[in-house]
């Protein structure tokens, strides 16, 4: 049975949602993806989300596609929605592929359709082969080896055909750590992915359910590579909703806003915001060039907390000196003691029992001894040689 809470959560969520699109008149994949962060990384749970969202009548439009345009008209015109992909780059690799990707045309709703039915008759073909009776005829045999070679050309049209749907996702994740050409191969795994777990029967449109896919395997790759320290993947959504809420509430209100005005926003505590914007913070390396001119390095410029400075250094062993002057003015054994239990030989500490067991006395014997032993050094000739280290 589900949660209460988490009910009146996503009936508050719905609530939003379904205003929003009374509003601007459609949804895209975008809204549903900001409003349900910890589900943007299951497709299939946002695919949910989203039917439950067209029963209430909703629409929803292709987030890549000017919603300016009729979606079921997109491939009949001029516009392209990644007319801006051309500044990307001028690297030989990535400039090559996208000249090779933009020679297949965008798809149209019709044709969309066309494809998915094809890869479906390929795929129902495959599996009568795989069961296909020996005394089949030959003729049939055919057939249906045709049908399979025909789906496949459809499945290799429909991912070439939307490819540049995969790099301007890609674009929105550039500097998280991932190299953009392995965001790209990341992209085109969810796309093969959406291929084949499409079903044209539920009445989206490739693209939209595209999607979900491309961004889940691309954002499962940066939250595994892309940082030194793992971020889960749903926290990684989340911390993205929060640097855009902060964005916008600082347009509104003029300043930052608090950590309990974004946590008020999000529905979690200052202490949660506080931990968000800290996991978000990516590691430098202490070799990163400081300069264009690469003759200093970011660690130059770091304070070292834990290597004693050389004044340090210099007082340790003066202090060390002159304990050693101190205890040499007392008996062996109370010398001896002071040094095991106070660790001054090797750092470690032992305790009362321990001492009695090398000395063969009583751990109040022990006491005993450690005791006087203090009360000599407390004397002002030898109290008076420390006085200046522990000051």
């Amino acid at each position: 049975m589900a949660n209460p809470a988490r009910r009146r959560k996503n009936t508050q969520i719905l609530g939003m949602l379904l205003e929003k699109a009374d509003v601007q008149g459609y949804l895209t994949t975008e809204d549903l993806m900001e409003a349900y962060p910890e589900v943007s990384a299951d497709a299939e749970r946002l695919e949910a989300v989203m039917m439950a969202l067209r029963r209430r009548g909703v629409e929803f439009l292709d987030g890549e596609n000017e919603t300016s345009e009729n979606a079921e008209d997109i491939g009949d015109t001029d516009f392209d929605p990644y007319s801006d992909l051309a500044p990307l780059s001028s690297e030989d690799t990535i400039g090559l592929y996208l000249k090779e990707m933009s020679r297949v045309p965008l798809l149209n709703v019709k044709e969309e359709l066309d494809l998915a039915k094809r890869i479906e008759s390929g795929v129902n073909a495959a599996k009568k082969l795989r069961t296909f009776p020996e005394k089949g005829t030959p003729e049939l045999r055919e057939e249906l080896e045709r049908t399979i070679d025909d789906g496949l050309r459809a499945r290799e049209h429909l991912i070439k055909a939307n490819t540049r749907l995969v790099v301007s996702i890609a674009k929105r994740y550039l500097s998280r750590g991932v190299p953009f050409l392995d965001l790209i191969q990341e992209g085109n795994l969810g796309l093969m992915k959406a291929v084949e777990k499409y079903e044209y029967q539920r009445g989206f449109r490739f693209s939209t359910y595209a999607t979900w896919w491309i961004r889940q395997t691309i954002t499962r790759s940066i939250a595994d590579q892309g940082r030194t320290i793992r971020v889960p993947v749903h926290m990684v959504d989340r911390i993205r909703q929060l640097y855009k809420l902060t964005h916008e509430m600082e347009q509104k209100l003029g300043r930052i806003p608090t950590t309990e005005e974004l946590g008020d926003q999000i529905g979690v505590s200052s202490n949660k915001v506080d931990w968000m914007l800290q996991v978000s913070w990516l590691p430098l390396s202490l070799e990163s060039p400081i300069n264009d001119e690469d003759d200093s390095e970011l660690g130059m410029f770091v304070e070292d907390e834990i290597t004693p400075t050389p004044m340090q250094s210099a007082y340790t062993n003066l202090l060390r000196e002159k304990i050693e002057e101190v205890l040499a003015t007392l008996p062996p054994r109370e010398a001896r003691i002071l040094r095991l239990r106070f660790g001054l030989d090797n750092g470690r500490t032992y305790t009362l029992e321990e001492v009695g067991k090398k000395f063969g006395l009583t751990r109040e014997r022990i006491r005993q001894i450690e005791g006087k032993a203090l009360s000599r050094l407390r004397h002002p000739r030898r109290a008076r040689q420390l006085k200046d280290y522990v000051q």
